[in-house]
């Protein structure tokens, strides 16, 4: 069975075995200041401010009241699989040649994150990665993982945090979320600033995540948006977005809009506050049907 096979009847399958994995609650608190799973109290304080008020929702952008997102267990980790013989490979664990730093100025320069023992890894002041090439509707798989070892005193937004940008304007966040809880729509695998993942299926320190995501870029005509991007995100297997159209980039604030752009733009790796680690990152672009 074919890799494409496989992923599109993961997509089909999945939301029938959610219910046979074994299921853990987060607390469910409308206070931000009762305790969470962590035994830790979510910190106001921690991240973004609280921004505006999100349309046909009843919650603001980083809503410090908005549930955390109900923690389940994953299957076991998938086998590293090759990646399909139309994936154009970003990262195979050697080298950084398909990538570019792009520092807080916006200038471009050969990328300081770190290559060891197969994967790449965000290190302090190093800016952001993006790709020397340009992607609109894509798939894209990666693992991810906040190594262990980091100081007990930092949590929140402070934790293992990076983002997968898609066209450098539509975040899926990355953060360490196994037991670090944060606004809900500022935990690993939530669209930023609008939409917390279903579930949390973040796995603990020291353990790789993956990300299997489909995007479709929005469509504009001139100056006008005549189709939202939508994205669709596996997370460890379990579906935590399904073709979710998105009011705007996620880096406008204090509310996401749109703002006109290329059809095609490059993928970013956030450099945050890491550290974090990447490996196995490929993509495809969707060429649509009788392409």
């Amino acid at each position: 069975m074919t890799n494409r096979r496989k992923f599109v009847e993961l997509l089909t399958l999945l939301p029938f075995s959610v219910p046979f994995l074994e299921m853990k609650a987060y607390t469910q608190a409308a206070n931000p200041a009762v305790a969470q799973s962590s035994g830790r109290a979510l910190d106001p304080a921690d991240g973004s401010p609280v921004g505006g008020q999100l349309p046909d929702q009843k919650w603001k952008v980083h809503d410090r009241s908005r549930p955390q997102a109900r923690q389940v267990v994953p299957g076991l980790p998938f086998a590293e699989e090759r990646p399909p013989s139309d994936a154009i490979v970003l990262f195979d664990g050697k080298d950084l040649s398909r990538w570019m730093t792009r520092g807080r100025d916006g200038k471009l320069s050969e990328p300081d994150w770190k290559v060891e023992n197969g994967c790449m890894e965000l290190v302090p002041k190093a800016g952001s990665l993006v790709t020397k090439e340009a992607f609109g509707d894509c798939q894209l798989h990666l693992d991810w993982m906040t190594p262990t070892g980091m100081d007990a005193s930092r949590h929140g937004q402070n934790r293992g945090n990076s983002g997968v940008i898609l066209m450098g304007k539509y975040e899926i966040q990355v953060l360490s979320s196994y037991d670090n809880p944060t606004y809900a729509d500022g935990a690993a695998g939530a669209i930023y600033g609008l939409y917390p993942p279903m579930v949390n299926p973040c796995r603990p320190e020291g353990e790789w995540n993956s990300y299997d995501v489909v995007f479709k870029a929005p469509r504009f005509e001139g100056d006008q948006l005549r189709k939202a991007a939508s994205i669709t995100l596996l997370f460890n297997g379990v579906m935590v977005h399904d073709h979710v159209e998105l009011l705007g980039s996620t880096v406008v604030l204090p509310l996401a809009k749109y703002q006109p752009h290329a059809p095609e733009l490059p993928l970013m790796l956030q450099g945050h506050d890491g550290p974090v680690r990447y490996k196995n990152i490929w993509i495809r672009r969707l060429m649509g049907y009788d392409a």
